[in-house]
């Protein structure tokens, strides 16, 4: 049985959404499957049943799809770095901050680990749902494509288009992704997913015939768009959340910096119907929100001196209602952060912080990774850590009058959004799985 690529006409096409959708009514029909992606970029990430760390997106697959997660799934991962660089994480941990030109220079060093983890997965599993990134004819890089062409020929896999009608040109789209494959490949394309359709699908009949009679590639589906938001991989995705809340009960601002991370922490927040959640990225009177939320961030140094420049630090000091910061933001309370190892920044830095907490952060060179159940705020979570920066007093959390703080990703995971979680996930399936023409994708995988 031959696995199968999703590539994706452009960026956002829905390529992380339609890899655990293919997956799992691949598993409805009995077959094993796992998911893949060599390289990701995202600053979103989580700890794994081994203790590395993967982008989120293959965490989410692997979650709906209920298979244990590994470095495996996500070989190599790049985060934010300073300047040009990127903080480069192979096989679930952290080996060097590289500029992107020496990362591109190097890229054959990195392939053993690619090759290594796809064939650990496609021992263990019949068939293997890669998902590509971005677009896979970007003729400028597509040598140094990881995640499309490069697993794509090697291993000869399967290829399903995916399209975001939404951006609007999807037949340009189509068409020229499609050409501009290599004719191999072009030959395992086993069709194209319009994707993200508003409106009345039969308006679009005319548009399947002209993809399917003048350019000869099967249409696979049209997916009416619907809005997930769960598993957001990047600042895009995050975008495109959606909240319908006329009457809520609370007001929730979320500072977004520039290199903010893990915003899936807020993923319960969105979902509670009595919330209302909006993302700050300008200095605004924080007294209309009942909570501030400082998130994650990838260069918490950096995103400190931002929060500076917009005159937000002052307007946080000033605020006289409650504040929560969660790991690179718990790191913004204290005295000052200190990274004299250049761990973070290009040189040694020791930045004034809040001044909330009674203490300072010193960042180390090892990151801390941690998963499992954690006591806070008078509950218990599961949750995980991952971070460099470290405090003495108050290692994992603080709590005093309207200042609360911890290192903790997942505080707000509870029983209630596991259940809204899972719900939402089967009926967004469950309305894919009407759409999606699966006897042909089974039959070109099972194809010798």
């Amino acid at each position: 049985m031959r696995s199968i690529s999703i590539f994706g006409t452009s960026s956002d096409a829905g390529k992380s959404t339609l890899t655990f959708v293919i997956g799992r009514l691949l598993q409805e029909r009995g077959i094993n499957v796992g998911v893949f992606k060599a390289q990701n970029v995202s600053n979103n990430s989580r700890v794994c049943d081994d203790g590395s760390e993967i982008a989120i997106a293959q965490y989410f697959q692997a979650k709906v799809l209920g298979l244990p997660t590994s470095y495996h799934l996500n070989p190599i991962l790049l985060k934010s770095g300073h300047g040009n660089s990127a903080s480069l994480i192979v096989k679930g941990e952290v080996l060097t901050d590289k500029e992107v030109r020496d990362y591109y220079r190097d890229l054959d060093t990195l392939k053993p680990a690619v090759d290594e983890c796809f064939e650990y997965l496609s021992e263990r599993y019949e068939c293997v749902v890669c998902e590509g990134a971005g677009s896979p004819v970007e003729l400028n890089l597509m040598d140094k494509d990881l995640s499309n062409i490069y697993i794509a020929e090697k291993y000869n896999t399967k290829i399903i288009l995916v399209a975001d009608i939404e951006k609007g040109g999807v037949f340009a789209s189509i068409w020229g992704v499609y050409n501009l494959l290599p004719e191999s490949l072009r030959a395992n394309v086993i069709g194209v997913i319009v994707n993200k359709f508003r409106g009345d699908r039969s308006l679009f009949d005319e548009g399947v015939n002209i993809i399917e009679e003048r350019f000869g590639i099967p249409v696979l589906g049209v997916l009416p768009y619907l809005p997930l938001n769960l598993g957001f991989e990047d600042s895009q995705s995050l975008k495109n959340f959606v909240q319908n809340k006329p009457h809520p009960a609370q007001k929730i601002g979320i500072i977004n910096y520039p290199t903010m991370s893990n915003y899936n922490d807020f993923e319960p927040l969105i979902a509670d119907e009595t919330i209302f959640v909006e993302f700050i990225t300008s200095n605004v009177s924080l007294e209309n929100y009942d909570l501030i939320i400082l998130p994650g961030s990838k260069r918490v140094i950096e995103d400190l001196r931002w929060l500076k420049k917009t005159g937000l630090f002052d307007a946080l000091k000033e605020r006289h209602k409650e504040i929560l910061g969660i790991c690179g933001g718990y790191q913004m309370m204290f005295k000052s952060i200190i990274d004299e190892g250049g761990v973070e920044t290009s040189e040694p830095s020791r930045e004034e912080a809040l001044g909330f907490i009674d203490d300072v952060i010193v960042f180390q060179r090892e990151k801390v990774l941690k998963k499992g159940e954690y006591l806070l705020f008078g509950s218990t979570i599961n949750g995980f850590e991952i971070h460099h920066g470290v405090s003495v007093k108050y290692p994992l959390s603080y709590e005093k009058g309207l200042i609360k703080g911890t290192f903790v990703h997942g505080i707000f995971e509870d029983e209630a959004f596991e259940a809204y979680k899972k719900k939402t996930i089967d009926d967004f399936i469950a309305t894919m799985r009407e759409e999606i023409d699966m006897e042909r994708v089974i039959e070109s995988i099972n194809a010798v």
